[in-house]
């Protein structure tokens, strides 16, 4: 079932390539759609058939080694962690793929970067190899390099789209680094392998700290962290509302999983000595994003540093040791997977119809666009973590387990993110929904049928994950257990 996941989208990419001059444009959307609407039903066929008592992987698929030294074991796994990250990027596909680039050019290769994205993104959540893993992270960039410099709104888009893969490929080369390291200390580069040494402690890697460090930068550019952020804003604003919504809902969550499935589990000893600078730094990069989405005019940048807050926020539970606040932050990411991809829909449907983004051209959508601005409205509670609201166990449990560990922290954390947090999105829900009607905007369209159809199950995983949270907690607990340091 994961190597299907993983090699059905490149199937449907290869058929449209193959059909460019006999499809037309609605039957290779069809095709795109079928594709990953069928990996979406398998996806949820593994949850159904996840065992949630175990924290040992499942659904394992041993390929053997590519080289015979035993360097890069092709090998594919999931548990609990892992088994919302597959999902969310098997869902997210379907309403990216309905939302088309602000320009025309080349749908085939728009069509086929997105199916190539979904598949090396599963394939990064499930591989257990070091070096696959590599690979595979590295790979997301190509596709998502293109996705920005090509069908971006703007003329920045170029510039955007080499900042964001030079940062994120620089940041990855100490990872490469480590991962040679480790090789020539075990002879393998098997995660299950290494995992296991790690929890018996049968080795202590040498230079465990140089180590640790080489894949935080990776790590920290994806979240991102600070001082690393300085592509997201940029790569946000320029990319189409697909690649937005691809960014915020899958791509910032590679840094934070792997905090969680190597730094955590192989560096335990590092993790803990570092854990005071991490929390500083996640501190710093909480009250920075958090003041910046307070003087943005730009919508789209407002969202953006919205979302490098709450993957900073992610990183305090994360380092807490305790397993209350690492359930809350997984739990924050996937909520955040799903309200800012919405969010971003929510901005790309008004520049449709607009062609700015500009906060002070807008006013009174709520009398214009009554349906659009009820979704959006709960979208934005969800986004400062109102109970009833996705948003809102995550956080609490952070904020709980992290409570524990220190309580200084979290209590300049909890100002920060819930005071200037309900500031900003109330303030942007304000100046955008209320009011009298905007004299620069000529006419107004409610949301089509279209944009009715892509944001009605965000809405609703927005209120059921609020309402019912055990429904994926259960999920993470025994996976969970078996990364807690400290």
């Amino acid at each position: 079932m994961l190597s299907f996941l993983i090699i059905f989208p490149l199937i449907g990419a290869l058929i449209i390539y193959l059909g460019e001059s006999t499809l037309t444009s609605v039957s290779r959307m069809r095709i795109a759609l079928i594709t990953a609407g069928i990996n979406f039903i398998v996806s949820i066929g593994l949850w159904i058939q996840f065992d949630e008592n175990t924290a040992q992987f499942q659904f394992v698929e041993d390929w053997g080694s590519l080289f015979n030294n035993g360097l890069c074991h092709i090998i594919i796994g999931i548990d609990g962690i892992s088994l919302f990250f597959v999902i969310l990027t098997t869902f997210l596909t379907i309403p990216i793929l309905l939302t088309p680039p602000y320009k025309g050019e080349s749908p085939i290769a728009y069509l086929m970067m997105m199916l190539i994205l979904e598949s090396m993104l599963v394939a990064v959540f499930v591989v257990l190899d070091l070096l696959l893993f590599y690979i595979c992270f590295e790979t997301v960039l190509i596709p998502m390099f293109l996705i920005i410099g090509i069908w971006g709104s703007r003329s920045r888009k170029i510039f955007a789209a080499y900042q964001f893969f030079l940062y994120t490929l620089l940041g990855s080369l100490f990872m490469l680094l480590g991962i040679l390291v480790i090789y020539y200390q075990t002879g393998t580069t098997d995660y299950q392998y290494l995992l296991g040494l790690a929890l018996d402690n049968k080795i202590v890697f040498a230079r465990e700290n140089l180590l640790w460090l080489a894949f935080f930068l990776s790590f920290a550019v994806k979240v991102p962290m600070y001082p690393f952020y300085v592509w997201l804003p940029e790569a946000h604003t320029e990319a189409p509302t697909g690649g937005s919504m691809l960014l915020a809902g899958i791509l910032l969550k590679l840094g934070t999983f792997g905090f969680i499935r190597y730094s955590l589990a192989l560096f335990p000893n590092a993790s803990i000595n570092f854990t005071p600078w991490i929390f500083s730094l996640a501190l710093i990069g909480i009250i920075y994003s958090s003041f910046t989405c307070l003087r943005q005019i730009d919508l789209k940048k407002i969202i953006a540093y919205s979302s490098v807050a709450h993957m900073n926020t992610t990183i305090l539970g994360i380092f807490a040791g305790d397993i209350k606040a690492l359930e809350g932050s997984l739990f924050v990411m996937i909520s955040h997977g799903i309200v800012s991809s919405a969010l971003f829909f929510c901005v790309g449907a008004l520049y449709d119809r607009t062609g700015t983004r500009i906060l002070k051209y807008y006013r009174g959508l709520a009398i214009t666009m009554p349906l659009y601005s009820l979704f959006f409205f709960i979208l934005i509670l969800s986004n400062i973590a109102v109970p009833g609201t996705s948003g809102f166990p995550g956080e609490f449990l952070i904020f709980m387990g992290t409570f524990t560990t220190n309580y200084a922290i979290i209590f300049v954390a909890t100002f920060f993110v819930l005071v200037l947090g309900a500031s900003f999105n109330i303030w942007m829900a304000n100046r955008l929904l209320f009011g009298q009607v905007s004299k620069y905007i000529e006419s107004y369209n409610d949301l089509t049928r279209r944009e009715f159809a892509v944001l009605l199950p965000f809405i609703f995983l927005t209120i059921l994950l609020g309402l019912a949270p055990n429904i994926i907690l259960l999920a993470l607990h025994q996976s969970c257990s078996t990364f807690i340091i400290g």
